[in-house]
């Protein structure tokens, strides 16, 4: 049987949890929090001055903070790209008929108040040049991105696994910083943000064990192609007006190891805490191909420290489009 043959086998087996999985991992819309619940009220008399707090705590936030924020609100954005892109994955009927297209649907809809309630809130801080924004926003959506998984679900679930605990770090630190610096509004927004992608995660992690225990040898090849190859954010091709693919994130990361709201470190962790809650070091239900992977994978994080090691973070920082001067 064909690689993908198999893998699609191994996807409509775990559909057969499906229900399960969604109760678990998703809420109703109808009780789930929406970003009018954080967001100053139009109609009401203090709306002002309530926009005025949020402009002039805007002003004092750090401008490596600020601009990680408007990053992370552009790449939260971008979500037709990401859910066309799992829509495509062997196992996932892209019209919409199985359990694992429901999934896709149900997780775009909750991650789509994410990038709705942090433009609002952006421009309702008068610091930001909202058309700028919104230029790199439609390019990152035309650009696509390219994070080398094919439409294996194997590779695609690590990557998913990866990336939402990282975006879970970078939410739940501007959180942190916004709550040190009194913005309790903006503190609560990131906050809530950082736990709807915690339980994404827990969810795409929960499939790869499940993976794991159907087809142990296969998964842990997959990883350990995902690693060798490096896990890149969605925001990997930013830019701004005028800009090249990919001549922004450079930029955009240094302002986030700078403000330390997402680091060479966590990426470091996110593998250990992976590693952990795959079981790696103790599978032994191995093909020798699949052990050889497996200490490959376990070495990896001390590799990659020392490599962190002698990485050196620019002091000097670029002046996005994206902020008012």
């Amino acid at each position: 049987m064909k690689l993908l043959e198999i893998r699609k086998e191994v996807m409509l087996t775990l559909e057969k949890s499906m229900d399960e999985l969604l109760s678990k991992y998703l809420k109703s819309p109808d009780t789930n929090w929406q970003p009018a619940d954080f967001l100053p009220d139009a109609s009401d008399p203090g709306f002002h001055d309530q926009v005025k707090e949020i402009q002039e705590l805007s002003r004092e936030m750090n401008y490596d903070l600020f601009v990680t924020l408007i990053g992370d609100t552009i790449t939260e954005e971008a979500l037709p790209t990401y859910e066309s892109w799992l829509m495509s994955v062997v196992g996932i009927d892209n019209e919409g008929r199985n359990g694992w297209s429901q999934w896709i649907r149900s997780w775009t809809a909750e991650e789509n108040r994410h990038g709705d309630l942090l433009n609002k809130y952006l421009y309702l801080s008068g610091r930001v040049d909202m058309k700028e924004m919104e230029i790199s926003t439609q390019h990152l959506i035309s650009d696509g991105f390219d994070i080398q998984t094919g439409k294996d679900p194997y590779r695609n679930f690590v990557y998913t696994s990866f990336q939402e605990v990282a975006t879970n770090i970078s939410h739940r630190r501007v959180a942190s910083q916004c709550k040190q610096l009194g913005n309790d509004l903006l503190a609560k927004i990131c906050g809530n943000i950082a736990a709807d992608e915690a339980r994404h995660g827990r969810a795409y992690s929960d499939f790869v064990s499940r993976i794991f225990e159907l087809d142990p040898s296969e998964m842990m090849l997959a990883f350990q192609d995902m690693m060798k190859k490096k896990i890149v954010m969605p925001a990997h091709f930013l830019r701004e007006s005028g800009g090249a693919i990919n001549d922004l994130y450079s930029h955009f990361s240094d302002a986030a190891q700078r403000v330390n709201v997402y680091t060479t470190y966590d990426y470091i962790d996110i593998l250990k805490g992976l590693l952990n809650d795959w079981k790696i070091a103790d599978r032994t239900d191995l093909t020798s191909e699949a052990e050889k992977a497996r200490d490959f994978l376990m070495a990896l994080p001390s590799r990659l420290t020392r490599i962190s090691e002698r990485i050196a973070i620019p002091e000097a920082q670029y002046e996005f489009s994206w902020v008012k001067r």
